[in-house]
């Protein structure tokens, strides 16, 4: 491991604080040092309050901060002195732990300090580093762990046994130093959980944790030999299963979830190792993964219903065998080895199944290391011990508060033809309510459209079938399945009355504004079987029940648009998909209408713009997010027993009703 301090850079971080930042970022850019979130630093200063006496305050890393981004603002500012007395109580719960370093910062609006503020205050040196290490980690958790800290660091390091963060293991650490010099110890090991690293000076405490980090690495790498490799394979996709997992998953924590599948050659090889339903199902590198990771993975083999739900009932078992009066958490699983096939990750939102991914990736690598290592494997923390980190006070304390998450977080939508206009506004209003969402347009723009909403965008001729099966399989590839499909891909081809109509006309009309939608759900029907809450919305036309003269090809294409809802509605009611269509009108917020087209069709009604905009009954402008957000509602629970519906967005059409 290779120290990142560059002079020139560290002189822009000013003061003691300024260089806590520089160096937090520098442990926070390093995934073998610490994930989302994990580790936490320090750094002792003094400084006037608000009345302007000295005060000695300990700038603790706050909760929620990242390492790798954290600024000036993310430490919470606590006095040292209320620090050091909570210190010497016998006792002090969580809670009353919280609320008594809160009480004591000097900025109310900061961070809640870390839980381990007391631990910083009463290691004397200036900074204090703390990392969950991937390889100290790896030298802490077998069966002969200790000797092998020792036998590397001798008595550069005192060596903590396991115990529960926060308040338990400050007084660990106390008792610990009664008996030694702290300011000639090079670092703290805390069995199964990670490194401290300590000094006066900011460069030094950092390349401290570099150094100790690193003889682990050397030590860990002799052990295993030039020989070792991690087993690869070479995984099949089976993306209907995936969806089928990711439904069966999504049951269990009562909400969509994003299934993230990593089929790269080493995580094949580790979920196809004959031994991976044990190995895996260990423990987690660190006690704090268990709040997000769940103490183990599934394990899933032929059959993922049979795999899931065993999962589901050890869980209750586990849970039901530890509790003390707590809440129990859904029984799903966070994390699975699909064996012979790669790894998954699920998490409510993108960013939380990519936490887990990392977090995951990070685990395979290193256990497989330990397994290989130390005599006896990979050895975690028992059961109990991790229970009471998942479900501790704090964090279901957090639970009880809940909250509610966007209406569509965690689904995943297909919108076509959202480069701009209706469509695009589908996409928009989608996303904005927590969909992931990937647009297929037939125009370059589309990239940079749902790029700009957060979702994917496919450049694809819908008329073609390779294209759209492509599209969708990557919509699967990429989160797991799919719960929406908004087919709304059209164009308005040249008016002709019947006895002129043009045979292409016709024919491109029909290929774009009926065939394109039936080949799109025939593609994405089976992964539909597999959604949440699945909904289909077609995107029609008032054509359809008011057509106007010398539009044959539109209108009818339209119109048989409509017959396919209905009928898509009557085949896929048994598997709980629901199918509508909405019948916009007058929407003129698109590039289709220039000023100039707006005003030479107003003066042909002899009408301003401004009535020509409103010439509905409820003489109120149609925009297209108007549209786009009746599709995000149809495509949600709202219209949850609605199917083969026709809804009108025109603000009341005479010729309609």
């Amino acid at each position: 491991m290779k120290s990142l301090w560059n002079n020139s850079e560290a002189r822009k971080y000013k003061g003691d604080l300024g260089k806590r930042v520089y160096t937090s970022r520098l442990l926070g850019a390093n995934p073998e040092l610490v994930l989302h979130g994990g580790g936490n630093t320090s750094v002792k200063v003094t400084e006037k309050d608000f009345f302007g006496d000295s005060t000695e305050v300990l700038y603790v890393k706050g909760s929620g901060w990242d390492l790798g981004t954290i600024e000036a603002e993310g430490f919470a500012p606590v006095r040292m002195d209320a620090l050091l007395k909570l210190s010497k109580l016998d006792t002090l719960s969580d809670a009353e732990m919280v609320k008594q370093q809160r009480a004591a910062m000097l900025n109310p609006s900061a961070p809640n300090a870390s839980i381990e503020a007391i631990l910083h205050a009463v290691i004397p040196q200036k900074f204090v580093d703390h990392t969950h290490a991937n390889a100290v980690v790896a030298l802490t958790n077998h069966k002969g762990g200790r000797q092998t800290i020792e036998e590397v660091y001798g008595d550069r390091v005192v060596v903590i046994p396991y115990v529960m963060p926060g308040f338990d293991l400050a007084k660990a650490v106390v008792k610990a130093l009664e008996n030694v010099d702290p300011f000639k110890l090079e670092g703290i090991i805390l069995m199964n959980h990670g490194i401290f690293t300590m000094h006066d000076d900011p460069r030094e405490s950092y390349e401290l944790m570099i150094k100790l980090v690193t003889e682990a690495e050397i030590h860990l790498s002799t052990k295993l030999g030039k020989s070792f490799a991690y087993p690869t394979a070479k995984a099949e996709e089976d993306l209907l299963e995936l969806s089928s997992i990711r439904k069966q998953v999504s049951d269990l924590r009562g909400t969509a979830v994003i299934a993230t599948l990593d089929q790269s050659p080493e995580a094949a090889g580790f979920a196809s190792r004959p031994d991976v339903a044990k190995l895996a199902t260990r423990g987690p590198l660190t006690p704090d993964h268990t709040i997000r990771t769940k103490r183990v993975p599934v394990v899933i083999g032929k059959d993922s219903n049979k795999s899931i739900s065993k999962f589901a009932a050890d869980y209750t078992k586990y849970f039901d065998k530890y509790n003390k009066g707590e809440t129990i958490l859904p029984a799903d699983p966070r994390w699975a080895v699909w064996q012979e096939k790669g790894v998954i990750s699920f998490g409510a939102t993108e960013k939380e199944a990519g936490v887990l991914s990392d977090i995951s990736n990070h685990t395979w690598h290193t256990i497989q290391q330990a397994e290989a290592a130390f005599d006896g494997g990979w050895k975690a923390l028992p059961a109990g011990k991790l229970f009471e980190i998942e479900y501790w006070e704090l964090e279901q304390a957090k639970l009880a508060k809940g909250g509610s998450a966007p209406r569509h977080q965690g689904k995943v939508a297909i919108v076509t033809g959202s480069a701009a206009g209706i469509g695009f506004a589908c996409a928009a209003s989608l996303a904005e309510q927590g969909a992931k969402v990937i647009g297929i347009d037939l125009s370059p723009e589309i990239e940079a459209q749902m790029e700009s909403i957060g979702g994917i965008g496919i450049v694809a001729n819908l008329t073609q079938d390779d294209k759209v099966i492509a599209a969708v399989e990557r919509a699967v590839r990429e989160f797991g399945g799919i719960d929406i499909v908004v087919s709304n891909a059209g164009i308005f081809t040249a008016g002709a009355y019947l006895e002129n109509l043009e045979e292409k006309n016709w024919d491109l009309s029909m290929a774009v504004n009926l065939t394109s939608h039936q080949k799109l759900l025939k593609y994405t029907i089976p992964f539909l079987k597999n959604g949440i809450d699945p909904a289909i919305v077609l995107v029609g036309s008032r054509n359809v029940n008011a057509p106007g003269a010398g539009a044959a090809s539109y209108s009818c294409a339209k119109a048989g648009l409509t017959q396919l809802c209905r009928v898509a509605a009557l085949e896929l009611a048994p598997f709980g998909v629901r199918c509508n269509i909405i019948h916009p009108d007058a929407v003129f917020d698109t590039k289709l209408w220039t000023e100039e087209n707006l005003k030479r069709s107003a003066e042909r009604y002899n009408m301003t713009v401004e009535e020509y905009k409103t010439r509905n009954l409820l003489k109120t402008e149609i925009k297209s997010k108007d549209v786009g957000d009746m599709v995000a509602a149809m495509s949600s629970p709202l219209f949850g027993k609605t199917t083969g519906a026709q809804v009108p967005v025109d603000g009341g059409n005479d010729r309609v009703i």
